[in-house]
């Protein structure tokens, strides 16, 4: 009895190793410090809607789960994302939507997608 109990825990243990592997790595990134206007991600690509005029729509929509983006001088679009699952980034940015920022954090260029894990945001001087 000993012997089966030892034997399928081993198989089992076996076919678990592969589901191991399939564990989320994060992938490395660089530290960057980036300067840009914080846009609704949605009015921006859609609509070209910003500026100062956008600023209250886009607090609407960045409450109603709209993400924020940080758009760069050189025309790069910035997603901000944590590595915590369920982390949502927009309270982080609400505050400054429309206006320029100072953002410092990790960069990650995935898939064409840039994105950026937030340390410190500050009023662009």
């Amino acid at each position: 009895m000993l012997k089966r109990i030892l034997a399928t825990t081993t198989v089992l243990a076996l076919f678990a190793l592969p589901l191991m592997a399939q564990g989320h790595a994060m992938a490395a990134g660089d530290e960057i410090t980036i300067t840009g206007q914080v846009v609704d991600l949605n009015c921006h690509t859609t609509n070209g809607a910003s500026g100062a005029a956008h600023k209250a729509c886009a607090q609407a929509c960045a409450k109603a789960g709209v993400p924020l983006g940080i758009l760069a001088s050189d025309g790069t679009i910035y997603l901000p994302v944590s590595s915590k699952p369920g982390d949502p980034q927009n309270s982080k940015l609400s505050q400054f939507a429309e206006a320029q920022v100072k953002v410092t954090g990790t960069h990650r260029f995935v898939s064409g997608l840039h994105t950026i894990e937030i340390k410190t945001v500050s009023a662009a001087s």
